[in-house]
This record gives structure tokens, C-alpha cells and sequence, in this order.
């Protein structure tokens, strides 16, 4: 299992597509960082990957519910989504602006 891991942060490292808006623009989009983000916690780096990219455990809460409520269906799914999609873009706007600060 570590291995694939190990494999799957090599492989996210290696082909990380470039941020099309930065090319064709000159500046970040609102999704700069995820794919590193997402490298740093296939390697187990979970500081490195909020300083990267923070909403990216709001949207691992986010996908993880979702997943959740598909095959359980929760009580107050609708709220809970609702809250946790409010989260996720809030996170991604705050960080958006910051970068800009």
C-alpha cells in the first residue's frame, strides 16, 4: 500500500499540469497549489499542503461526506453539504485574496 502511494506522489510530481490562467493571463487562478497540495499529502507532508493549498481539507471534507451520504444517508445532509460547500469556497476566495495581499 505504501508503495502505490509512494508510486501516486512520484507520478502527481512528475506530470503536474501547468495553471492555464497563469500562462495565457500572467496570474494564479482561484485553483493554484491544489496539485501540489494533493503531492504533498500522497507524501504524508500535511502542514506542507495546508500552506499550499487550505481549502484543500475542506474539500476532502467536503468529497468524504458526499461519499458518506451516498451509500448512508445522513439526517441533515442537505445543511451539512450546504455548510461544508460554503467552507470549501470560503477557504478557496480567503486563500485567493491573501495571495494577492
Amino acid at each position: 500500500m505504501n508503495s502505490i502511494i509512494l508510486y501516486l506522489a512520484i507520478f502527481t510530481e512528475q506530470n503536474m499540469l501547468p495553471c492555464m490562467s497563469k500562462v495565457l493571463f500572467g496570474f494564479d487562478c482561484p485553483g493554484c497549489g491544489l496539485q501540489r497540495s494533493v503531492a504533498f499529502l500522497l507524501k504524508g507532508e500535511f502542514l506542507e499542503a495546508f500552506k499550499m493549498y487550505p481549502a484543500i481539507y475542506g474539500m476532502i471534507l467536503l468529497f468524504s461526506f458526499l461519499i458518506y451520504d451516498h451509500f448512508f444517508k445522513a439526517k441533515y445532509s442537505n445543511k451539512i453539504t450546504m455548510f461544508l460547500m460554503i467552507l470549501t469556497v470560503a477557504m478557496i476566495l480567503i486563500n485567493y485574496v491573501i495571495k494577492f495581499i
